[in-house]
């Protein structure tokens, strides 16, 4: 679907691709549960607070992906309301990355970059796919876009990744990962916020149209009584 997009509360925000789509978040689903298990394993080896967070990043969108399966084809309301659950579950992802960046600085971690290195060219080849196929449908509702959000940030999340192993190898010093895991810990509170802005939004839509058809529902069943009496 194009971003051109405007959904009312019928709307599925899909355009008929539903099929597509499943299959797609399938795919992203399996990807991301994968990497998390490859990345926490690496960023705990590797002593890599970006590493980790960025493994923690794809736990939260593969849990992300199985809200967004299991709301497909939902009403705006509901797929609003997922759009909550994820866009505060990335907003404690940020605030975890900011926690445990700072425990690396004052402990004076310092990673291991070839890993970083590594793990950091394998994740990003799996965000790129997972982005591309999610780029025709960034202009959705709330819950399309936080998809296409999260795999975004994912891709940018990596790159800064390969600099701070970069940044690492050169210097000897932990600074380039706890930078980098800043980077990504402002791109998840900035995510967040965009996702329950629009949310809320489309809350506030729902409830709006709500309110507009209860009183058309009543003068409708208003005119029908009339008619029947009329009749009788």
């Amino acid at each position: 679907m194009g971003a051109n997009c405007s959904c009312n509360a019928g709307c599925s925000g899909l355009d008929g691709n539903t099929t597509r789509i499943r299959r797609i978040l399938w795919v992203a689903l399996a990807v991301n549960a994968t990497m998390f298990l490859v990345e926490i394993v690496a960023g705990l080896v590797a002593g890599s607070s970006a590493l980790q967070a960025d493994a923690l990043d794809f736990l939260g969108d593969a849990v992300n992906y199985a809200i967004s399966l299991f709301v497909l084809g939902m009403t705006l309301r509901r797929r609003a309301m997922a759009s909550v659950v994820k866009g505060t579950t990335m907003g404690v992802f940020g605030l975890w990355v900011v926690g445990n960046t700072l425990y690396h600085l004052l402990a004076g971690t310092v990673p291991e970059a070839p890993i970083m290195g590594t793990i950091g060219v394998i994740a990003l080849l799996a965000n790129g796919s997972v982005a591309g196929l999610l780029y025709a449908f960034r202009g959705g509702d709330s819950n399309m876009r936080s998809l296409w959000i999260c795999s975004r940030n994912d891709a940018i999340g990596n790159l800064a990744v390969l600099l701070a192993a970069s940044g690492v190898f050169v210097t000897g010093s932990g600074w380039p990962d706890f930078a980098v895991a800043g980077v990504m810990a402002t791109l998840a509170l900035s995510g967040s916020f965009q996702i329950l802005r629009q949310a809320m939004a489309e809350l506030r839509q729902e409830s709006q149209s709500v309110a507009v058809s209860v009183p058309e529902k009543k003068a409708h069943l208003s005119n029908i009584m009339v008619v029947k009496e009329r009749r009788l």
